[in-house]
This record gives structure tokens, C-alpha cells and sequence, in this order.
């Protein structure tokens, strides 16, 4: 594999587009949906384990194994050593590989999805980077270095390729927006109005209108408990144990809720068997709100979603020592509810996973299986179910279903660490 930066001559800047006159303000028109056509998919080659033995490099590379041949793979790394191990391991797993290119790239962590380009659609029939603000999903203030790091990612993609970027003070991150490609975005509450307090929803609106060229926006409620801030506290288990989350994003919509057209919507559930564990039944209640909200709710043009319901797989623990990357981190944070981190001591976490935390390309779906030996036959039931469901709202495509632990321990899943570029198309 030959070491070389990734450059791409985007067709959208030589074809059907009339030279754009400088007065002419460059607006977005419209973000299209990832189940659409697309030009390639974006992922970071990962410096560090969230946990000792749990090798995040081999998720990315499943993923990549998954995709190989299907669609152009981009996989930037943050400094010119990282990009020499990734194009080591890459070419010893899958040698010569035309349609994975590598970019340096500079980042701190591998969440494409939240962080990445957005490619938008323009009045000006090229395409344009849609720049929400970044402070590293709640933890952190913009000013923060690492913060500014990530928050530079789409900027330095839109240099790259020479795009335009349409920029705002608002802080979002891709995990927490779904479009269907026609004007519609779902969206959750609780994540954007902790992001931006000093802002109304209808501030929000005006922006992701501006941005992203949507026409009608939905509100969901709140996500997932094991999504819930970490600097909340320990969670009370069935068990009556404590659990931390894994530095989470406090709700992504991408954990319950997406679109696989522009007009059906599959959507988390709670299984009733689950309901008497603390955790299930307020993700339970959680979602049904949603629902409620949802199966309410109309797109762009007033008409209502075809809504698929698709179980979670439940709670699932595992721990973290001292050492730990993730441990080391959340040992610094000031929690909320007046509780103490027990510094040095091993604790209990909860991984961040959902079975709709999948990633949509042309021909492939890359959806999650939570199953391993010595785990209850009933969660690989729910594996088989959640891939069953996923053929059924994707029959031309195939799906591949991964163990991606490595990455839930971190704080999200296989879609949160990839991003889809749209094939540009003039018409």
C-alpha cells in the first residue's frame, strides 16, 4: 500500500456548476440522509484502548473487512506515526487496497460521527462543510485544546478538499441528528439544550435550518440511561451494585432512533421481561415518551413515519482499573449528585451499545451483535432478531454483524465512529 495522502477531485466542482457570483451568499439546501448514494465512508485510525484488552484497532478493522471493495474507506490519523501503523496493519490484514486511502489528520479521539464533515447540498449546486460548534459533549468549554483539536477536524477536511464552510456558535455533534434527506430532522432535547443553555429551541432551529438545510425538525425527549453524562453519577444496578457510564453524550438520537428511508423510522424498545430491572424500566419510559412523540409526529410534508420498533439488547457491564483509559479519565470528574469516585479501587461500568447504532453505505449495513460465550442464550436471540430486522428495512443490502465492546467502552458505538460522504450528483 503506498503511502500517500488521500485527494479526491470532487466532481461536484467541475460538473453542472455555474460559476457562483461573489455577492451570491452561499446557503445549504439540504444534508442528504446516509441511506442515500455515497462517495465514501470516514473513519479515525485509533491511538488508545478505552480498556486494556479490548483492542479498539480490531473493530475498526472489521469494519473495514466488512466494507473493503464496496466503497472508498478514508481512515485519517493524527500525526505521521500513527498513519505508518495504520498502513502497517492495514496492509497485513487486507495488502493492497486502491480504495482505502489514508489522511493525517489531526484528532484526539476516533468519533467521526460527531465531530466529521458534514457534507451539505448548496443553493450553488456544489457542496458545502456544515460547522457546528464542539466542547467535547458537555465535558469540556470550546477553549479547551483538545476540544479545538476536534472541533478543527471539519474545518481542516473542508481545506483539504476546498469546500466552503458555513460555520456556527452552536454546539451539536453529528450522533445527535438524524435526517431523512427530504427536509426532516429528529433530534434529542436533553443533549442540544445542555449543549447550548443560553439558547432557545427555536434558536436551535433557525441554525439547523441554516446549516443543514432541514425544514422541519423533531424533538425527542431524552436517550438512553447508559448514555447519561458520567459526571452525574453512578447509576444504582438490579443488583443494587453502582455503575458509571463510559464518558457518554448524555442522549444521542442515534442510539434509538433512525431513519433507513425518508419516511420509515426504526425505532428502540424495551422488552417487557426486562421491566424490573431500574435501568430497562426508565429507558422504557424513556421511549415510550419518545414514541408517543414521534408516532405523533409528520415529516416535511405533513406526513406521518412508518415506525419499526427493534429491541435493545439491555444493560450490559463490564469493569475498569486503574490504568484504564476511560478510568483515568472519568476519576478527574466532579459529579453532580455528591458522590465520591473511589480512586484506585476497580468499579463497575455500563457500555454504551444499542443495536441501532449501526452504519448504512451503498450495498452494506454494519450492525452490532452484543453476544459472547458464556453470555445468556436470550441475548443471542436478541442478536439474531436485531439482524433479522435490520435485513427486513434493508433487503438490497447485505448486513454484517460485529463486536464492537472495544468501542462501546468508550462511550458509543460503530456509527458514532464513522461518518458517510454523499456521491455528489448534479441533477
Amino acid at each position: 500500500m503506498k503511502s500517500i495522502l488521500y485527494s479526491i477531485v470532487f466532481a461536484m466542482l467541475i460538473l453542472s456548476c455555474s460559476s457562483p457570483k461573489k455577492s451570491d451568499p452561499i446557503i445549504a439546501v439540504n444534508q442528504p440522509a446516509e441511506f442515500e448514494s455515497q462517495e465514501a465512508i470516514w473513519l479515525i485510525w485509533p491511538s488508545t484502548d478505552h480498556k486494556e484488552g479490548e483492542s479498539v484497532e480490531q473493530v475498526t478493522l472489521a469494519i473495514v473487512e466488512a466494507l473493503v471493495g464496496n466503497i472508498d474507506i478514508v481512515i485519517t490519523c493524527k500525526d505521521k506515526e500513527l498513519l505508518a501503523q495504520a498502513e502497517e496493519s492495514l496492509k497485513k490484514h487486507f495488502g493492497e487496497l486502491p480504495k482505502l486511502k489514508l489522511l493525517q489528520l489531526p484528532s484526539v479521539e476516533i468519533w467521526a460521527r460527531d465531530m466529521g464533515p458534514i457534507f451539505v447540498e448548496t443553493n450553488q449546486n456544489t457542496w458545502a462543510i456544515a460547522d457546528f460548534n464542539f466542547n467535547s459533549w458537555g465535558y469540556s468549554d470550546t477553549l479547551n485544546i483538545d476540544t479545538k483539536t476536534e472541533e478543527l477536524y471539519d474545518e481542516r477536511v473542508a481545506k483539504h478538499f476546498q469546500l466552503p464552510v458555513i460555520s456556527s456558535t452552536m454546539i451539536s455533534e453529528g450522533g445527535n441528528r438524524e435526517v431523512n434527506g427530504k427536509g426532516t430532522l429528529i433530534t434529542t432535547e436533553a443533549v442540544e439544550m445542555d449543549r447550548n443553555p443560553e439558547m432557545t429551541k427555536a434558536d436551535m432551529e433557525k441554525e439547523y435550518k441554516r446549516l443543514l438545510g432541514v425544514k422541519k425538525i423533531i424533538w425527542l425527549k431524552q436517550g438512553l440511561v447508559e448514555d447519561d453524562h458520567t459526571f452525574r453519577g453512578p447509576i444504582t444496578t438490579v443488583d443494587g451494585d453502582k455503575a458509571y457510564t463510559v464518558v457518554t453524550t448524555n442522549g444521542h438520537v442515534d442510539e434509538f432512533a433512525r431513519f433507513v428511508n425518508d419516511s420509515t423510522i426504526l425505532f428502540a424498545k424495551v422488552d417487557s421481561v426486562d421491566l424490573e430491572d431500574p435501568i430497562a424500566f426508565e429507558n422504557h419510559k424513556r421511549m415510550e415518551e419518545n414514541y408517543r412523540i414521534l408516532s405523533k409526529a409528520t415529516d416535511q410534508d405533513g406526513k406521518p413515519f412508518t415506525i419499526v420498533r427493534m429491541s435493545l439488547p439491555g444493560t450490559i457491564f463490564s469493569s475498569m482499573n486503574p490504568g484504564d483509559y476511560v478510568y483515568e479519565y472519568i476519576k478527574t470528574l466532579d459529579y453532580t449528585n455528591g458522590s465520591t469516585f473511589p480512586n484506585g479501587e476497580p468499579i463497575k461500568v455500563m457500555a454504551a451499545l444499542s443495536y441501532l447504532n449501526f452504519i448504512i453505505t451503498n450495498k452494506v449495513v454494519i450492525g452490532q451483535r452484543c453476544w459472547k460465550e458464556g453470555m445468556s442464550n436470550d441475548l443471542k436471540l436478541k442478536d439474531e432478531e436485531a439482524a433479522q430486522i435490520l435485513q427486513s428495512v434493508f433487503p438490497d443490502r447485505k448486513i454484517v454483524m460485529i463486536d464492537a465492546f472495544a468501542v462501546n467502552l468508550g462511550g458509543g458505538g460503530i456509527h458514532c465512529i464513522s461518518m458517510h460522504q454523499p456521491l455528489f450528483s448534479s441533477n
